[in-house]
């Protein structure tokens, strides 16, 4: 409708400028409906054209008057026929959505978030939208054992995301992503700005970004468009080591230092070691809102995708800053320097679709940290996962679109690897996970998940879960 809208408002404007013979004209609804207006006139145009060289070539017995109003005629329909069609062209560049979407990841942002560095100019309008079912399997022996007490069944709109960029001219752009989460802000739900932030486009190797960024760490963060990672959860990993989603307000550069070795680097405002707790650094994300920005971090990320083998592609990326935010802990002030590395594989080949990923984290003052929250803060945390599927429908049915894939990842990871001094470990935070389940996209940007997730911890219990849901791109 936003099209639709658009565009009949600016033929309008066009028919009502052109000529009192536009009054006659009916008000396209859509671009095809002006297409055909444009044709109608061409048509008439060459026609009066016919009827002009057949009485030219008629034979006359004496002179007569030459007849100027079919001349005059196909002068005005050829001015009305090149400002429409000056139109059609001015609408399709300045609204810049692509009538045809071509899903690509670019500059580390995920295929939907591209969109906008696809167009010639003006806006960009994308999105995704994900949804499940989750049932707790064996939630009584958890509950009988005081773990997870409020664990139960349930259904989520977990997100709605709408993506909105606007290209200013070839080398300035703007690009942001809104996200709507859990369906309503009244049950818990929430509006963010994932990202929003500017880029400035000087050379293939070195380019700027300023705004809120998204942090370039690990798979899921710059890139959880739901069609593009197996099963309905992202990685534990990826939640409670790296802490996705993860963005704050910053400024760097990025590029391509030689065919294909890709980096960002960014200074970003950094996290909050005030919020930090026994399930690690999330709680300190400070996300862009009125944070505290005593302290700053910063944040690098190097990718290569070699020739030699398509589909692959490896790379790694740190994280390293104070944290302290200038506020005192115990009666202590503390810097509570953190540093995150994280390392990565990924290989696509044919049907074979194969990810690992480790992660390492460690947390200065973790100890006056820890007495201050009075729970123990890990002085490290560590975390790695693998994960491959394949897609069978290619075994089955040539030339498919259609897309089904079972697929298996195992996790483990600890957010206390180690317990500052004085302070006891604890063995609930050391589990693994054993997924297997099956993803099927009956188009691209279209899937729809199954999976089992088996929960194992060194103490504890920890129900295992079964999740259905779906999720789509635009």
């Amino acid at each position: 409708m936003f099209n639709k809208t658009l565009i009949s408002g600016g033929i309008l404007t066009a028919l009502i400028t052109l000529s009192a013979s536009a009054n006659a004209l009916e008000k396209p609804q859509t671009m095809e409906d002006m297409w055909k207006i444009i044709q109608a006139q061409q048509k008439q145009i060459d026609e009066l054209r016919s009827e002009k060289q057949v009485a030219t070539a008629a034979p006359t017995p004496a002179p007569i008057p030459v007849n100027k109003a079919p001349t005059e005629e196909v002068k005005k329909l050829e001015h009305k026929t090149d400002v429409l069609s000056q139109e059609v062209e001015k609408l399709r560049t300045n609204l810049a959505i692509p009538e045809e979407a071509q899903y690509k990841s670019a500059y580390g942002l995920g295929p939907a978030a591209s969109k906008v560095y696809q167009v010639g100019k003006g806006l960009s309008i994308g999105g995704y939208g994900e949804a499940n079912y989750q049932a707790i399997v064996n939630d009584e022996t958890a509950q009988k054992n005081g773990d997870n007490a409020n664990l139960h069944n349930n259904t989520d709109f977990e997100r709605l995301v709408l993506y909105a960029g606007y290209k200013f001219t070839d080398s300035i752009l703007f690009n942001s992503e809104i996200e709507f989460e859990h369906g309503s802000t009244d049950k818990g739900g929430s509006v963010s700005v994932e990202f929003a932030a500017l880029d400035f486009f000087f050379d293939p190797m070195i380019n700027a970004r300023a705004g809120m960024v998204l942090l370039p760490m690990g798979f899921i963060n710059p890139i959880h468009e739901p069609p593009f990672y197996f099963g309905n959860n992202r990685p534990e990993v990826e939640r409670r080591i790296i802490p996705t989603t993860w963005r704050d307000i910053g400024v760097g550069i990025f590029g391509e230092l030689a065919p294909n070795l890709t980096y960002t680097a960014y200074g970003v405002n950094s996290l909050n070691a005030a919020n930090f707790d026994s399930n690690g650094i999330r709680g300190g994300r400070q996300q862009g809102s009125q944070a505290r920005a005593e302290d700053l971090a910063f944040v690098g990320r190097l990718d290569y995708a070699p020739d030699f083998l398509a589909g692959l592609s490896f790379g790694g990326s740190a994280y390293l800053g104070n944290t302290g935010q200038n506020q005192t802990f115990a009666g202590q002030r503390a810097d509570a320097f953190t540093q995150l590395y994280e390392g990565h594989i990924q290989l696509k080949y044919r049907g074979l679709e194969f990810r690992t990923l480790g992660s390492f984290g460690h947390i200065d003052d973790a100890g006056l940290l820890s007495k201050a929250k009075n729970q123990t803060i890990g002085s490290s945390n560590y975390g790695w996962y693998t994960e491959v599927g394949y897609d069978i429908l290619p075994l089955f049915t040539e030339n498919t679109a259609q897309y089904l894939a079972p697929f298996f990842r195992y996790e483990h990871f600890d957010t206390i690897g180690n317990a500052p001094d004085g302070y006891k470990d604890d063995l609930t935070k050391d589990q693994q996970i054993y997924q297997v389940g099956l993803q099927y996209k009956p188009i691209p940007n279209v899937v729809i998940k199954a999976d089992y997730r088996n929960f194992t911890a060194k103490k504890g219990t920890v129900p295992d879960d079964f999740n259905l849901g779906f999720g789509f791109i635009f």
